[in-house]
């Protein structure tokens, strides 16, 4: 049974690989994965002789000892157990979201382009750069991606000279959500996981991530696409007064959720809801419109259409949100049987250790760069998922940095490697083989320079 369920998973998984070859969004295998593994690990429980105990990540004493019943209701214990940790990562993406969608109503990212003042080509290419960098680790590399590219389509009339800088903003955008907790997905699995706290991350990953965005930028400051001067578009001007106020309150009410819990110990999503209730709150104080989200008559409804919450609750990635539930829940059912466990402890023996031993780490360096050059090929989240359940670090051990610099910045190698990547291409119809040819060995570069620079700070510190 177990083998029947790892041939499902890997086939889950290659057409979620393959969504732009099948043309099948990726939402689709990764819930019909997560319910037929559950579905068959129902079916087959009492022929499982190990059970994977989450709360103290080891296996179960004597699991194959219990009766039906006993096994059942364990099975819908642990069920009930990773659903909910799956929901504080989703409840905190859809706060986030919806709140870059409110500064959005409020056209708030056209400030940003206030910051663009120059035509040459190489500072606008370092001002993108580091745009990228420091805004992925407030709002996410996602939407910062998606932010910065919008404001390179209204600035920039050559669609050559656009690809390279999206090309370039890719990288810093994986880079710079690599050492935030609320800059990528997979490191806000591993800070809501208690596997990586604020301020040792900030600390062990902002150098190695500011050298993976320095030295793809340097080096393409040199390249041809990025000598000589620009010529801009016109400027359409600010839609609302209210833009620049919403873009500095969202942005520092979504800053203020790791202060939130830290003082506080609560869940992430917790200080996240707090932050979306405020701003909402000013929203639509600006908007002058009143609050009619839970109404149902029409008069109510044709009031909530004009209010910006409303607006934003209707523009968040739902499909992001289905496929992280359906993959998270997916790898929750291998690790409940074990076997991501097992699977751990087998590379741990058998692959070199490459010193790590000196800082406390039982797994290869070699490892980690391995897993973040697949995240590359393959979606980071699950990856990030399955590490999650194969090691038994501690929190802030070196590990879990590591891997979060790795999962965080490894997608940037391939457009299909990151979200940022993914929706870049689907905005400006990045060929496959053209950021191949162009964009990879850049990315691959700033990878391994940020790698080398994580190490040797491990090393000397």
């Amino acid at each position: 049974m177990e083998t029947l369920l790892v041939v499902i998973f890997v086939i889950g998984y290659l057409a979620i690989t393959l969504e732009h070859n099948l043309k099948i969004d990726k939402l689709i295998p990764a819930l019909a994965m997560m319910a037929i593994l559950w579905a068959l690990m129902a079916f087959g429980i009492d022929g499982f002789g190990t059970w994977f105990d989450s709360g103290n990540h080891a296996l179960l004493e004597n699991f194959g000892a219990f009766g039906h019943e006993e096994k059942m209701e364990l099975m819908e214990e642990t069920l009930l157990h990773h659903l909910g940790k799956t929901a504080e990562i989703l409840v905190f993406l859809i706060g986030a979201m919806t709140i870059v969608e409110i500064i959005d109503y409020f056209d708030g990212f056209a400030t940003i382009k206030s910051f663009v003042r120059t035509r040459n080509k190489k500072k606008i290419l370092w001002i993108f750069s580091f745009l990228a960098f420091v805004l992925s680790a407030i709002i996410d590399n996602l939407t910062a991606t998606i932010v910065l590219i919008s404001i390179l389509q209204k600035i920039v009339k050559d669609r050559e000279v656009r690809l390279w800088y999206a090309g370039l903003i890719i990288i810093a955008a994986n880079a710079g959500g690599a050492w935030s907790p609320i800059g990528d997905v997979t490191t806000t699995m591993l800070w809501i996981g208690d596997k990586v706290s604020t301020a040792m991350l900030i600390e062990h990953l902002l150098i190695p991530s500011l050298v993976c965005m320095l030295v793809p930028s340097f080096i393409a400051s040199f390249l041809p696409a990025f000598q000589g001067e620009m010529d801009f578009q016109e400027d359409d001007g600010v839609k609302s007064k209210f833009g620049p106020k919403m873009l500095y309150l969202g942005l520092g009410a979504i800053v203020f959720v790791p202060i939130f819990k830290t003082v506080t110990h609560l869940p992430p999503y917790v200080g996240m809801m707090l932050s979306l209730a405020v701003v909402a709150t000013f929203a639509e104080i600006y908007s002058n419109s009143k609050i009619a989200i839970s109404s149902v008559d029409h008069e109510s409804d044709a009031a909530a259409h004009h209010s910006p919450v409303h607006s934003a609750l209707t523009k968040i990635e739902l499909p992001s949100i289905l496929f992280f539930l359906g993959i998270l829940m997916a790898v929750a059912a291998l690790e409940s049987l074990g076997l991501l466990f097992n699977f751990a402890e087998g590379l741990k023996q058998g692959m070199p250790m490459m010193g790590t031993e000196m800082a406390g780490t039982q797994v290869s360096d070699l490892v980690v760069i391995l897993l973040g050059i697949g995240s590359a090929i393959i979606d980071n989240v699950p990856l990030v998922a399955a590490s999650l359940g194969m090691f038994s670090e501690p929190m802030d051990d070196q590990l879990w940095h590591f891997i979060a610099y790795s999962a965080g910045t490894g997608g940037s190698m391939l457009i299909i490697g990151s979200a940022a990547g993914v929706v870049a291409m689907g905005m400006e119809k990045i060929d496959f083989f053209w950021y191949l040819k162009k964009i990879s060995w850049l990315a691959f570069v700033g990878f391994i320079a940020g790698a080398i620079c994580y190490m040797f700070m491990r090393y000397l510190f």
